[in-house]
């Protein structure tokens, strides 16, 4: 039988989610500051280049990073919830798996 997630409560749901959008709103923030510190010192050593170069660099900036925090962010909402030691994970063991016996018909 599987384990009942902590997620299922809707008040720790509600708790685990807000702590969420609050990551991901402080790392917009900091996705920004990266953005325009970037483009700042690009344009500051290379000057006016096309503007598709520096529309490149800031959306290949910011989706990484964007991406990236996100989906770390989820993570730490799983782990810190307890959400991952509610999911039932039985694998054959190492031995089931590779014993070399081959199956007779």
């Amino acid at each position: 039988m599987v384990n009942k997630s902590p997620l299922d409560d809707p008040e720790n749901a509600a708790h685990a989610w807000a702590r969420y959008r609050q990551i991901m709103r402080l790392l917009l923030s900091v996705t920004v500051a990266v953005v325009l510190l970037a483009v700042g010192t690009l344009y500051a050593f290379n000057g006016a280049i096309s503007v598709h170069f520096y529309i490149a660099v800031a959306l290949g900036i910011s989706f990484t990073m964007l991406l990236g925090g996100g989906l770390m962010g989820l993570v730490f909402l799983s782990s810190g919830t307890g959400h991952d030691e509610s999911v039932d994970n039985q694998l054959p063991s190492r031995d089931e798996l590779w014993s070399g016996k081959k199956d007779e018909d």
